[in-house]
């Protein structure tokens, strides 16, 4: 049974943020904001960490994100008192589109054109952080890791992965319970479709299972250590599960890849090496 009680996990981010920054001896966080629910939340965390005046937001809208993406995000920006600036990346998209069909003879392939908005804002953030002396929080939860949803060098960058360790359905958990006394996330915020907006109209759906259905299989194969074949037996759908454990398997390697994650439970996708597990009393 995945752990939706917010206050212990939100209690272990706050104080392992705020120990990971003092032993880095820094004080300062940037963060992308997409106007979605895992970067509002990581932002939140930070502020109660770090304080407000030691977190920055930057906004980099593509040709396809949403009017509501953005304006999400100011509200966010707004309800926490972070300074925030934005980047338009249409512009440096376009060219970088340009030239790479003129190298490739051919017009690029959607998996690259939407890999390249998000390393361009990996690289404007990475920016941020040489340019300013802070360190950049990650903001992928631990269900997109599972499969592979995630561009390395890309939205998979940053100092510190802060939401590495829970899943989508606990990730909304902690985000109602940020809003507990008063609304901090947007309600908008928590109640729309996840998308990366990579695409037109994407949808995380359209890529993976609804999390309803995903982070309880993966639970089971992650945390309970059970095989595909278990839940088979249990009445979960043979496709369903063949093809998550089939994307757990070929993205695998990515873990290898990512900055150090803030470690919540007993089993972390990452190498022990990169899991940060502070003794918090």
């Amino acid at each position: 049974m995945i752990n939706l009680n917010p206050k212990p996990l939100h209690d272990r981010i706050v104080s392992s943020i705020k120990l990971f920054f003092r032993e880095a001896g820094r004080e300062c966080a940037v963060l992308g904001l997409s106007g979605g629910i895992d970067s509002a939340l990581v932002a939140a965390l930070a502020v109660e960490a770090l304080g407000k005046e030691n977190v920055h937001g930057i906004l980099m809208p593509s040709p396809f994100s949403t009017l509501h993406s953005v304006t999400d995000a100011v509200e966010l920006a707004d309800n926490l008192g972070i300074s925030y600036g934005v980047l338009p990346i249409e512009d440096i998209y376009e060219r970088f589109h340009s030239e790479l069909k003129e190298l490739f003879e051919e017009e690029p392939k959607r998996i690259v054109l939407e890999n390249l908005q998000a390393r361009i804002r990996g690289v404007a953030l990475m920016a941020w952080t040489n340019q300013n002396g802070s360190l950049l929080l990650n903001t992928s939860n631990k269900s997109e890791i599972a499969m592979g949803y995630g561009t390395l060098y890309g939205d998979l960058t940053g100092a510190l992965m802060v939401l590495a360790d829970l899943y989508k359905l606990q990730v909304y958990s902690v985000a109602r319970y940020i809003n507990r006394d008063k609304t901090i996330i947007p309600e908008s915020i928590l109640v729309k479709e996840p998308s990366a907006e990579l695409s037109i109209n994407q949808k995380d759906s359209d890529t993976l299972p609804e999390y309803s259905v995903l982070d309880p299989i993966l639970h089971s194969l992650i945390e309970e250590k059970r095989s595909g074949s278990d839940l088979i037996e249990d009445g979960c759908d043979i496709s369903l599960v063949n093809r998550i454990m089939h994307l757990m398997n070929v993205s695998s390697f990515k873990a290898h890849q990512l900055p150090p994650m803030i470690q919540i439970g007993d089993s972390p996708l990452l190498p022990d090496y990169k899991c940060i597990f502070y003794k918090i009393d």
